[in-house]
């Protein structure tokens, strides 16, 4: 499991990169670089980084879901998934 302070620095950057998107958009739309430049850093979308909703895990992220493959599979098995069954054949 992620450090908390790890998960909320996400969570931060992803309510910067909200509020400056549209601002970011016109910049880019009117080939302004220099305003572009002085937005913070952390509001450009590049820096976003995929983590599991739940554990906070960087790697195995699974995009449909939002989890990763770790808790996917521990959800699947208790049956919290819905329309989700284990493959056999």
């Amino acid at each position: 499991m992620a450090k908390e302070s790890v998960k909320a620095r996400e969570r931060k950057r992803e309510k910067l990169v909200a509020k400056y998107a549209t601002k970011r958009a016109a910049l880019k739309a009117a080939g302004d670089y220099e305003a572009l430049d002085k937005l913070p850093k952390n509001a450009s979308p590049v820096r976003l980084h995929n983590r599991c909703r739940l554990t906070g895990r960087p790697r195995g992220f699974m995009r449909k879901f939002g989890i990763s493959r770790v808790t996917f599979r521990e959800m699947a098995s208790d049956g919290k998934i819905p329309g989700l069954t284990k493959a056999s054949w």
